[in-house]
């Protein structure tokens, strides 16, 4: 296909994005359904202007004068994949499948605005509600921080310390661009590239099924560190999902001791079998029920909470605009009661670490405060020291707020965004 059909192909996938509410990843793989002449390189292209557009969905529309999916497309090609109006003219001239020439003042607008002229949240591509809690969040770093959030996401590996060592497995995706992370000592990085690139499919390669590595953000690799878990230690994976994190930790310990991974939706669940599988753990049981974990207790517990997902805004920019009031308010419930019941496992002594993948303090800080208030069972330990000695050599760190809380972020950590606080409890 040439670009003309690949735009069309991303107006088309907008569309079904924005009018039908659906998820990008449904939306895109209905449309290579559809078109199945569209190969490989041309289905992820499309992508990559869709995933483009949404990012910075306000900023594109400020600029353009217009929030159409057209419009929204060739801001892209304007603005990140280094095309002119003039020059994309010219590409898309005679060709049959191009979409219809934009509006004249949709073109005049785009050379005379000025991004700077925008409100604060069109600025920073945010909903409007929640630019106080970034304003609150990072001070003046609130724009950067934002900015960094719209910008395209490494894929980023976790090296299964149980199979295989890093350099080994940095050597078998050398045709990949693996690399080093900064910051997790087990992670592998490939850059995201620009405009029609394509990110490699690492899960076809025999490294990956030979469980020699996980797909995983260095945020949550560097999040599954902070639990501190050591061989020979009972630990609870709470609210486990598909089991990333239990994969690091069983890691960590070195199959010796006992991972605990519970979810309550088996739905979420159900991959981590596999995934155990492959990897070569032994010490991990799954449970999806609640009641078989009464009586136990441990020596760590990890709570990886229910949110909204603002951390992870790069590689899901659809769920940014689908965010509400309402679906904040419903999280923090949640996180309140999960914390209430996932403390009951901690034993004296041991760790509580919370975890969200959200950069709102609504879900972080404040439920951290909530959980602590009138209660001397637990303590929030000085996590820039805790930080400092586990990760003694790390060029990026996140930001420390409080004298207990971390939250990485694009902007800081060059990761996903995530929350952490570690609590002990008295005894």
């Amino acid at each position: 296909m040439r670009i003309g059909g690949r735009l069309q192909g991303a107006i088309e996938v907008l569309s079904e994005v924005e009018e039908r509410k659906r998820p990008i990843a449904n939306a895109l793989k209905d449309w290579g359904t559809a078109h199945r002449f569209a190969g490989s390189g041309d289905r992820a292209a499309i992508g990559n202007v869709v995933y483009d557009a949404l990012r910075l969905k306000l900023s594109h529309a400020f600029l353009m004068d217009d929030d159409s999916p057209a419009a929204l497309a060739h801001a892209v090609l304007f603005r990140q994949w280094g095309f002119t109006p003039e020059s994309l003219a010219e590409k898309l001239d005679g060709d049959k499948f191009a979409p219809e020439p934009l509006s004249e003042s949709a073109l005049a607008a785009f050379a005379s605005r000025n991004l700077a002229d925008a409100p604060d949240h069109v600025r920073a591509d945010l909903p409007e509600w929640i630019l106080p809690a970034f304003k609150e969040n990072f001070g003046d770093d609130w724009l950067a921080e934002a900015e960094a959030l719209n910008l395209r996401p490494s894929l980023d590996l976790r090296v299964n310390t149980l199979k295989a060592e890093r350099e080994k497995v940095k050597k078998a995706l050398a045709r990949a661009g693996a690399d080093l992370t900064a910051i997790a000592p087990c992670g592998l990085r490939i850059p995201p590239g620009s405009g029609g690139d394509r990110l490699p499919n690492v899960t076809a390669e025999l490294a990956f099924q030979k469980g020699w590595f996980e797909v995983q953000d260095e945020g949550s690799q560097i999040v599954a560190r902070l639990v501190d878990a050591h061989a020979g230690q009972q630990v609870l994976d709470y609210c486990a999902g598909g089991g990333g994190k239990t994969l690091a930790l069983s890691a960590d310990m070195d199959n010796a001791g006992q991972v605990h991974a519970y979810d309550a939706d088996r739905t979420r669940l159900a991959p981590i079998i596999e995934r155990l599988r492959r990897a070569g753990t032994r010490n991990v049981q799954v449970h999806d029920d609640a009641a078989a974990l009464e009586g136990l207790s441990f020596d760590r517990v990890l709570i990886d909470a229910p949110c909204t997902g603002t951390g992870t805004w790069r590689r899901r920019p659809d769920i940014k605009w689908r965010l509400s009031e309402k679906n904040l308010e419903e999280r923090m419930a949640q996180q309140d009661a999960v914390l209430e019941a996932a403390s009951r496992f901690v034993k004296p002594g041991g760790l509580l670490v919370y975890v969200t993948c959200s950069l709102l303090p609504a879900e972080n800080q404040a439920r951290i405060a909530a959980f602590l208030e009138g209660r001397a069972d637990f303590e929030a330990l000085d996590i820039a020291a805790y930080w400092q000695e586990r990760f003694p050599s790390s060029p990026k760190q996140p930001h420390f707020t409080d004298g207990r809380f971390a939250t990485l972020t694009p902007a800081s950590t060059g990761t996903d965004g995530f929350f952490c606080a570690v609590l002990r409890k008295q005894g």
